[in-house]
């Protein structure tokens, strides 16, 4: 998983590593780690976080270089 994608992507979008937590009910100390690349993510909190920030898994994990999101499925 790209890190610096991950950072780069949640300043460009305006938000704290605090608004990701209340976004994603992911432990801001976690969330830090993730992005420093000291822990993993599990899937649940990979689909948290594109959606958080409006983006696809794929690009968070580096398999594309196109930030935006897939369409996303009707309920």
């Amino acid at each position: 998983m790209k890190m610096s994608r991950l950072k780069e992507l949640r300043k460009a979008r305006g938000l704290t590593q605090i608004q990701i937590q209340m976004l994603t009910g992911i432990d801001q100390s976690d969330y830090s780690k993730i992005e420093t690349g000291a822990r993993n993510l599990s899937f649940e909190q990979c689909r948290r976080i594109a959606l958080a920030l409006n983006t696809s898994m794929d690009y968070l994990a580096g398999l594309t270089d196109d930030p935006a999101p897939y369409p996303r499925a009707k309920k």
